[in-house]
């Protein structure tokens, strides 16, 4: 019997993205059922699909060969009680099933006795046909050998494995895996919840559950009132799903919803990526996590009895790690907070004070356009950023990256690039070198003008001021409509 599924459930079950799925329906490839797809025309559009090919099953032979280690544990298996209430509800479900078809046969059989019962009356003939009918029928049903429907198997063992949640008002869809909290889950799927501390103490993640399930796994410090636990609120970093559930929850859509921070932080790492640019890992602590768009920068500062200096850097990392913060920082004379990282002045442990986010160059989720970015050095900093978050949001569309390099080490990260590529269907990229940043505008922006229709594309430019002007006045001479610009001057 064929099964509807959600579309994230779908998407899910076979290893393809959601917009991957949208497009399908768009194009009619796929029936929709108010925003809901059957397992029989997911099985004609993919007849391949086998048990051992889903997500699900893919992650289990994960475990198998990492041993069961235990990062691979928590997040892909739920732990041992809830994966025992997920296994009980199935056990729920599966006996109203049996108790429904015990029902129906009970109905048939009385039904057969009725009709045997008026067989001696008038018109016996087509009564008795309509008996052999029912007998005929019933026998089908108890003995019906209709094959397996594999990915509604398949649904069956992702319900026990992951919880879907449904974000209201937003629509937004997540899984939550293993026994990670719906907080973390909410950000690894790209969201932007609002919260704080992510460990039990603000209260800033608290949302109602309207429906569903969930289970305390986490310490929390924070006193929910009495009147806030009648009505369903839970805090998100403290609680898995133990089944599906619908959540109400305010989610950030613009800059303008992500508060300043102030945070201590404290560097991880330093090392280098090319001769003249450096990582900077920094590492905020688990009581205060900083929250930021994908997109966003912040300023770094340094205060010290021997020792005062602080700039601005773009984010190189997904507002998913929420605690571990990367920065490429370029060497630079002029600025003092880079000359003393090249100097070697910031060792791991050392504390670094971030304070932020700022900055509009974010993506514009409502806009369904393919993406390009345009960037210059340093300027993909950012647009890692973007990218991971475009990725975990599994926002529609593809994405395009065009990088130019004024230096030989400009493209320091082209074996990332390269991964991206070779992983994701929609990601594609191009690197360029030039003399100096005007040039590098110039050719960047002939190379999207000529491999794009640039009036049905968002395009995201990033790098040196002239290279930044440049590649507007392009763009905009070819007709990108201004609204479909975003750029942000290094």
């Amino acid at each position: 019997m064929a099964q509807l599924l959600t579309v994230s459930r779908a998407a899910h079950l076979l290893g393809l993205t959601r917009a991957d799925m949208q497009k399908h329906i768009a194009s009619s490839v796929l029936p929709s059922h108010d925003g809901m797809v059957s397992t029989d025309d997911l099985l004609k559009l993919y007849p391949e699909v086998r048990l051992e090919d889903s997500g699900a099953f893919e992650r289990i032979t994960k475990i198998r060969e990492e041993a069961f280690g235990k990062r691979i544990r928590e997040r892909i298996l739920p732990n041992q009680e809830i994966l025992a209430q997920r296994l009980a509800a199935q056990s729920e479900e599966l006996d109203d099933v049996r108790k429904h078809l015990a029902h129906y046969h009970d109905l048939i059989e009385a039904l057969r006795e009725r009709i045997d019962h008026m067989a001696h009356a008038s018109a016996s003939e087509q009564l008795a046909d309509l008996g052999e009918f029912l007998d005929q029928g019933l026998a089908g049903v108890l003995g019906s050998e209709e094959p397996t429907d594999t990915l509604a198997v398949m649904d069956d063992m992702l319900r026990v494995m992951a919880a879907h949640v449904t974000v209201k008002p937003s629509g937004h869809e997540f899984f939550v895996e293993g026994s990670e909290t719906v907080l973390k889950a909410a950000l690894r799927a790209g969201l932007a919840p609002a919260y704080g501390c992510g460990n039990g103490n603000c209260g800033l993640c608290k949302a109602r559950i309207i429906s569903g399930e969930v289970k305390q796994t986490l310490h929390s410090d924070y006193p929910l009132s009495a009147n806030e636990r009648t009505q369903g609120y839970a805090l998100l970093c403290s609680h898995t799903a133990v089944s599906d559930l619908v959540i109400e929850i305010l989610e950030a859509s613009s800059p303008d919803d992500i508060p300043e921070q102030d945070i201590v932080a404290k560097v991880r790492s330093v090392a280098p990526l090319a001769d003249n640019i450096m990582l900077l890992h920094l590492q905020t602590p688990r009581t205060n996590r900083l929250r930021f768009l994908a997109g966003q920068r912040v300023t770094l500062s340094v205060t010290g009895s021997t020792a005062n200096f602080r700039a601005e850097y773009p984010i190189a990392s997904c507002p998913c790690d929420d605690r571990n913060l990367l920065f490429h920082i370029r060497r630079d004379e002029s600025d003092e907070f880079a000359r003393r990282l090249f100097s070697g002045a910031l060792k791991a442990n050392d504390p670094v004070s971030l304070f932020g986010p700022f900055g509009d160059f974010v993506l514009q989720k409502e806009s369904t356009n393919d993406v390009v970015f345009v960037v210059c050095d340093t300027g993909f900093a950012p647009v890692k950023s973007l990218v991971e978050h475009a990725v975990a949001s599994d926002l529609p569309g593809a994405l395009r990256l065009v990088w130019a390099a004024t230096e030989s080490s400009g493209h320091y990260l082209e074996n990332q690039c390269r991964a991206w590529a070779d992983a994701l269907d929609t990601f594609s990229f191009v690197t360029l070198s030039a003399a100096d940043a005007a040039a590098a505008g110039t050719a960047a922006a002939a190379r999207v003008l000529a491999d794009e229709d640039i009036r049905q594309r968002d395009v995201y430019v990033v790098g040196p001021p002239d290279f930044v002007a440049t590649v507007e006045l392009s763009l905009a001479a070819a007709g990108l409509p201004a609204n479909q610009l975003r750029s942000e001057v290094l």
